[in-house]
């Protein structure tokens, strides 16, 4: 069987280690393996989604609402938009999936940093497009400037806070980037960790609003991260009424379950559980922010729910990852990034201590 010659240039998005394998592997007990690895929220959701889900169970066997009525005059309110603004996604990467399928052919290429989210580069080269990076990992706005007049790239994605190192990029820099392109180039702004960023420093704050009177522009977002719904698989994308119409063509029917849907909409209303959420994560990412600095190695200021540590070359990334793995405790090593580098999850105070506890283990 020829299967299309674009499949040849990509490769399979490895996802975090779930807590069975290591159940599997080592037979260590499930409470007892800390999974660190996929930016899930460590509270878990909101016990008003929880509830809301089992008592909905019954529902299962129905199609969801295809219109996505309440949700969208969730998110309406919540950024002062309009539905038709809206498009909603199974996470925010079936939004990024639409936006390739319906802009790009083997002509175009897509620009994005040196390191970022790999689900960028796997939709485009689906499409057959050429893929662009900067030479940095930070969304620096020379970079991209000088990347887009050479290239004139079909698509800019621009990553903020950036998935898998964490940094961010101020308001002020992403609009000196969309400022400087030309309406035939789309810009996506990702901002599936946004909510930490706001909590951590307002200059760093993009909201849908803020893009609304701009053609080329869509903003991402997730209920996987901050809301803790990483599970059920809801993401938006918000953008003028055009752009949004040309989209929904790429969109299947009842493309989100009906539980999902259930939990997204009870997840709008505990701005609560968000908040504390937060709280806990502000408190606890001090504590690796201490740890790198005491154990003598970088790591980069973080405007997300997790930190990457970058390492010495007296240390191994994946000598690192595959001993915490061993001993239960799952991160993601980002040698794949060519980085000699981990991202950690901050979790809850005691996951936290077990990761300690096993690093110091593991590079003694």
């Amino acid at each position: 069987m020829k299967f299309n010659d674009s499949l040849k240039e990509i490769q399979i998005y490895e996802a975090g280690k779930p807590i069975e394998l290591v159940v599997r592997k080592f037979g260590i007990a499930p409470q007892n393996v800390v999974k660190l690895a996929s930016n899930e929220n460590p509270k878990g959701c909101s016990p008003k989604v929880a509830k809301a889900i089992c008592d909905n169970a019954h529902k299962a066997f129905l199609y969801p609402d295809d219109s996505f009525y309440e949700l969208k005059n969730a998110l309406s309110q919540r950024f002062s938009v309009n539905d038709e603004n809206i498009i909603i996604g199974a996470g925010s990467d079936q939004v990024l999936e639409f936006i390739s399928r319906a802009l790009l052919t083997p002509n175009d290429s897509v620009l994005m940093s040196q390191v970022t989210f790999a689900m960028y580069e796997i939709y485009a080269k689906q499409m057959g497009a050429t893929i662009i990076r900067t030479s940095s990992y930070q969304h620096k706005v020379d970079e991209f400037i000088s990347a887009y007049k050479k290239h004139k790239p079909k698509i800019i994605y621009l990553c903020t806070p950036n998935n898998p190192t964490g940094d961010g990029t101020t308001k002020e820099d992403v609009f000196k980037i969309i400022d400087a392109v030309d309406s035939d180039t789309l810009v996506v702004i990702d901002g599936a960790y946004m909510e930490y960023a706001i909590a951590k420093d307002r200059a760093y704050e993009i909201t849908p609003n803020d893009i609304l009177d701009r053609d080329n522009v869509i903003y991402l977002g997730t209920f996987s991260k901050a809301y803790g719904l990483g599970g059920m698989r809801v993401g938006y994308g918000i953008a003028n009424r055009e752009l949004i119409h040309e989209l929904y063509k790429m969109r299947p029917p009842f493309n989100i379950t009906t539980l999902s849907l259930i939990g997204a909409i009870e997840a709008c209303k505990d701005e609560q559980f968000v908040a504390d959420s937060i709280a806990l994560h502000t408190q606890e990412i001090k504590r690796y922010e201490k740890f790198a600095d005491e154990n003598g190695f970088d790591y980069i200021d973080s405007y997300t729910n997790f930190i990457t540590y970058i390492f010495p070359d007296s240390m191994n990334s994946t000598t690192v990852s595959d001993a915490l793995f061993k001993e239960g405790v799952i991160i993601r090593n980002l040698a794949s990034y060519k980085m000699n580098a981990i991202r950690i999850t901050i979790g809850t105070s005691e996951q936290n201590s077990r990761f300690f506890e096993m690093f110091r283990k593991v590079s003694s």
